[in-house]
């Protein structure tokens, strides 16, 4: 395939650097206007430049990256793999991708991020979920650049654990767009925005990312937990966040998809 890229940040080199070894090419990379290197031919400040023959997009620039650039690449009908899940929390947003998604004829698949058993959750929907509930800790340093630095006195924690936010999926997707896209994934397998409960938690006493899960219904009761590392270039990015976009890649290549 030749696969576009939304971003070039810790993420995306991710991606790019693996892109080859399954086969596939990057045929472009779209940056903001004024990020664009002059002369390279593989960067483009706008969807309407960007190659016509590309088969798939990627965004691994977040959730303004999606919400600018998505509604126009489906619309132009070609797919697009994001991990930037808690953009969709917006109603503006997740109808304006529906919207160019169904003119376009195009799918927009969403990569799982940084958190696993979603595929629980999904099958548990099926019956009756009674609650879901999601709790992610991060060393002090993991939530610098986020609201709550203005709760915490991040840099002074030394120990303990203290919680800075609890409400619904939809409010954390919101209030943390660079650092709640696990949260929505959750929601998005199971109850929703709004009935998915979140706590958020900053944990002088862990060096890694703890995601967990816990949901209730008439399945019975699952608890999921996973630490996960940060890519080596980038603290504040989950390996795994960019991993689930290239298993999203090769299951939806594949003959034959679990």
């Amino acid at each position: 395939m030749k696969i576009g890229l939304i971003g070039k940040g810790a993420i995306a080199r991710y991606v790019s650097s693996a892109l080859a070894s399954r086969g596939h090419e990057v045929g472009a990379i779209l940056l903001r206007p004024e990020r664009v290197t002059a002369g390279t031919a593989l960067e483009f400040g706008s969807v309407g430049a960007l190659p016509a023959d590309l088969d798939l997009m990627i965004d691994c620039a977040g959730h303004a990256g999606l919400a600018d650039h998505g509604p126009k690449i489906l619309a132009r009908g070609c797919d697009m793999i994001t991990v930037s899940l808690g953009a969709l929390a917006d109603p503006d947003i997740e109808a304006a991708l529906l919207q160019a998604a169904q003119d376009g004829g195009a799918r927009l698949h969403l990569a799982s991020g940084a958190i696993g058993a979603l595929d629980c959750l999904n099958a548990a929907r099926a019956g009756k979920l009674t609650s879901v509930t999601y709790t992610g800790r991060k060393p002090p340093r993991g939530w610098q650049g986020s609201p709550a630095e203005d709760k915490l006195d991040l840099d002074g924690m030394t120990e303990g654990a203290e919680i800075h936010f609890e409400g619904s999926a939809r409010a954390a997707a919101l209030e943390y767009p660079k650092n709640a896209n696990v949260a929505a994934a959750v929601a998005l397998a199971g109850l929703g925005f709004d009935a998915t409960q979140v706590q958020l938690i900053a944990d002088a006493s862990i060096t890694q990312n703890i995601h967990e899960i816990t949901a209730t219904g008439d399945f019975g009761h699952f608890h999921f937990q996973i630490s996960g590392n940060s890519l080596p270039d980038n603290p504040r990015s989950s390996a795994l966040a960019a991993m689930s976009v290239l298993g999203k890649l090769d299951q939806i290549t594949r003959s034959i998809t679990l």
